[in-house]
């Protein structure tokens, strides 16, 4: 904490016939200064004037630090002598420089982070030594105290600094050692070693994010072709879903665009009726996930909010929630048409309920889930473990009996189970136990061999009756789906096919589906590359999901993203496991 510098002085009160002599002895001193003055030369005279003005102007230069640098001229040789032999190297950090094949790097460049968001991992103690930091290659632990706490006024994003006006109050006063820097994969592909692929997934972002913010902005989605765009919930779902996708590209612009558009205009309060499912998995998921991802309480506060919005829904005589919530007047009701909801919505919403739990300590939102988990977990009316695509909110059973698919209404069930799973910790065994009973209820009753190749697919079962639904549709919305298995199996099996097969799919986007104004659009028909019959629609998920599982399978930096530190919601947004 500064002080101010202390003054010792000596107070004298001078009066009556002292004070007269006071003043004639400081008028012959005056008179005997003056006769001296004259008596030197003009060379001698010139050179203490000049000497004079000089010392008022460094005077005035070094104050108020002056005395408090008196002070520390002492320690100034010690210091260097400690800080010089490490501030070498480290300017090779700090100004990193790209490199030709023939050039010998000088220094061994430190590694800056550890693995994960740092206040997921286990910290330096304040009082740890030096030497601990700067083998962690902690540039501030080279910093001198008094700059240390200059440095502490600013937050850090990826290591460029950001001035306090353009950061939230509630981050500056978060703990300090949880200022938002990402993984060390990040800064490592700040040192150039973001890939070719990548580099063209990074390019394709900047395409889609430009017709977006030119011609969407704040709003849900982009209708490339016609150059506007259409609002679902008007809660500007494709620039909330492409938050986490910006930071891990390293859109810093474009993100701070965003944050800031989060801050000011995200209005969580109007009234305006919502899908329970859809709103939680990209802006419940996505508020979490890039909180987590840099510590920004900003993006904890707002889901936080938007989770007690939400929670009208559960408000249901079986505590199965209804489909629709009103966020802006707190009620819930079902489709107009039913009083059913759809079982992947309502066994969809646990991964985010149950982490925002986790991060605000308020056991709520996981007990409103788990209850729904719980409720599936000893219902009847399976097959094998499989379950019917409908269930009801008013008599808590499973309707419309007899269909049973992977397919819409059903399909991010069995996601969930088994990434419920995982996300506690592998502890809850009824999840475990229901995921591994369906995908034997699916090797028996879902999985056929196509004639006469003998391919391997995935088709339908509607009362007893298998249907090949699978080799059905020709339309391209631009969906993740097949880009994340290509990743989850790139990254199991290392094996390069997956990257290679993810680069033609890539292509092909770009060839059949980008729009040169900006941004790409969904296609009716595959099958004809000469009409493909585009849609002029560009689905929030394109930026939430598919360039970020384009961009992560062609990284061969297997901790970008760990899969044994996250889980990724049914949006691609990234939660941790908990370890705790």
């Amino acid at each position: 904490m500064y002080s101010p510098q202390r003054r010792d002085f000596i107070s004298v009160t001078l009066g009556g016939q002292v004070g007269r002599n006071y003043d004639n002895s400081k008028t012959w001193r005056r008179q005997s200064c003056w006769r001296k003055w004259k008596q030197l030369s003009r060379l001698q005279r010139s050179l203490i004037a000049f000497l004079f003005v000089f010392m008022v102007f460094c005077g005035i230069a070094a104050y108020p630090n002056l005395s408090e640098r008196w002070q520390a001229g002492a320690n100034h040789d010690r210091e260097l002598k400690q800080v010089l032999p490490v501030v070498v190297p480290a300017l090779d950090v700090l100004e990193p420089k790209v490199l030709s094949a023939s050039q010998p790097q000088k220094f061994k460049r430190p590694n800056l982070n550890k693995r994960g968001p740092p206040f997921l991992q286990n910290r330096l103690s304040k009082r740890g030594k030096e030497e601990e930091k700067i083998s962690k290659g902690n540039i501030e632990a080279l910093v001198p105290d008094d700059k240390e706490k200059e440095k502490e006024k600013n937050i850090s994003w990826r290591g460029v600094e950001i001035e306090p006006g353009r950061v939230t109050a509630a981050l500056i006063n978060s703990k300090q050692e949880e200022k938002p820097v990402f993984h060390e994969k990040a800064n490592a592909r700040e040192a150039a070693t973001v890939n070719e692929q990548q580099r063209a997934v990074i390019e394709a972002f900047q395409h889609a994010w430009k017709g977006y913010k030119q011609y969407a902005w704040g709003h849900d989605e982009l209708k490339p072709i016609s150059k506007t765009y259409s609002e679902w919930f008007g809660l500007g779902l494709t620039l909330i879903d492409a938050l986490d996708t910006m930071w891990i590209l390293g859109q810093k612009q474009e993100f701070e665009e965003a944050r800031k558009w989060v801050i000011n205009e995200l209005n969580l309060a109007k009234s305006v009726d919502v899908n329970l499912f859809e709103t939680t998995i990209r802006i419940l998921g996505g508020l979490l996930s890039v909180y987590n991802l840099t510590g920004d309480q900003v993006f904890l506060d707002k889901a936080s909010e938007l989770g007690d919005r939400l929670m009208p829904a559960f408000n249901t005589p079986s505590k199965i929630p209804y489909s629709d919530v009103n966020i802006g007047r707190g009620t819930a009701h079902p489709p107009r048409w039913t009083s059913d909801s759809t079982v992947a919505e309502v066994t969809s919403i646990q991964l985010e309920f149950r982490e925002l739990s986790h991060l605000t300590k308020r056991g709520k939102y996981q007990v409103a889930v788990d209850d729904v988990m719980k409720h599936i977990h000893r219902l009847g009316g399976k097959k094998d473990g499989l379950v019917p695509m409908f269930i009801n909110t008013n008599s808590g059973h499973f309707s419309h009996l007899g269909v049973y698919t992977l397919g819409a209404r059903a399909d991010s069930y069995y996601e969930y189970l088994l990434k419920q799973w995982i996300q506690g910790g592998k502890k809850e065994a009824d999840l475990l136990e229901d995921y591994l009973q369906a995908i034997e209820g699916v090797k028996k009753n879902l999985i056929r061999k196509s004639e006469p190749n003998k391919l391997t697919f995935v088709g339908e079962l509607s009362h007893n009756q298998f249907s090949p639904k699978m080799p059905a549709d020709r339309h391209n919305l631009l969906r993740p789906e097949t880009v994340e298995s290509l990743f989850y199996m790139y990254r199991l099996t290392q094996d390069k096919k997956y990257q290679d097969w993810g680069w033609e799919i890539f292509q092909n986007f770009n060839k059949y589906t980008r729009v040169d104004t900006g941004g790409y659009t969904s296609i009716n028909n595959v099958q004809s590359s000469e009409n493909p019959e585009p849609r002029d629609k560009m689905e929030s998920f394109f930026l939430g999901e598919t360039l970020k599982y384009f961009f992560l399978l062609f990284s061969d930096k297997f901790d970008l993203i760990s899969l044994d530190e996250y889980i990724f919601n049914t949006e691609a947004h990234i939660l941790p496991i908990w370890t705790t």
